[in-house]
């Protein structure tokens, strides 16, 4: 296992410098941890992901991929990606898209997205289980910083969506996207609802209709 001058302290927010950093999610220990940087501190997340925080996860991607499917939205979805400005701020988001004339922007075979070479995905999403309080905070923060053009906060819990338009150095609530035309975020909330009740087949098939409207 490779040495550390400085001992992390997972799911919270610790200062460190950018080299120490990179060495320590270079340990094979943290493989499948998330990992974030901004502002000279480092931010791994070990926390073990259950059911709610998974299912989440794959409604709201299916959702995404189902909608701009049927509105003809150019769109390309990425899972917990790499996103990197070196030597200042990383993030690895949950969930993020390209999508319109930025949907090819990234070459097959890339690992992690240089944002010094590319845009920043113009849609990112947390899903907050257990990290609320982080994913409206610093991560906020770091987003508005990477110039995203919007943020979504799935918080598991109270099963609702907190959405963000970027703009500006600051961000703003929306209730209805802008990088995905007149998609309502309260039909995805409504969407979560129904996953507490029903599969996610029943509930793809609702949101089918809804979309088709």
């Amino acid at each position: 296992m490779t040495q550390t001058k400085t001992k992390i302290q997972t799911d919270t927010w610790t200062p460190i410098t950018w080299d120490e950093y990179v060495q320590i999610i270079e340990d094979s220990a943290y493989e499948k941890a998330s990992s974030y940087y901004n502002n000279g501190k480092a931010r791994i997340e070990m926390t073990p992901l259950g059911n709610d925080h998974a299912s989440d996860h794959s409604i709201i991607t299916y959702a995404i991929h189902l909608y701009a499917s049927l509105k003809n939205i150019a769109l390309n979805g990425k899972d917990n990606c790499t996103y990197r400005k070196q030597g200042y701020k990383e993030a690895q988001p949950d969930i993020s898209f390209y999508t319109g004339e930025s949907a090819d922007l990234i070459p097959w075979g890339t690992r992690i997205i240089n944002l010094d070479d590319f845009l920043p995905p113009n849609l990112v999403i947390e899903i907050a289980d257990t990290s609320l309080s982080d994913d409206k905070g610093e991560k906020r923060i770091l987003y508005e910083e990477l110039n995203v053009q919007e943020y979504w906060i799935v918080d598991v819990q109270n099963v609702q969506i907190i959405a963000f338009a970027v703009e500006n150095g600051g961000s703003r609530k929306i209730r209805e996207s802008q990088v995905l035309p007149e998609l309502k975020i309260a039909v995805l909330e409504e969407a979560l609802r129904r996953t507490r009740q029903s599969n996610h087949s029943k509930v793809g098939a609702w949101l089918l209709e809804q979309f088709q409207i």
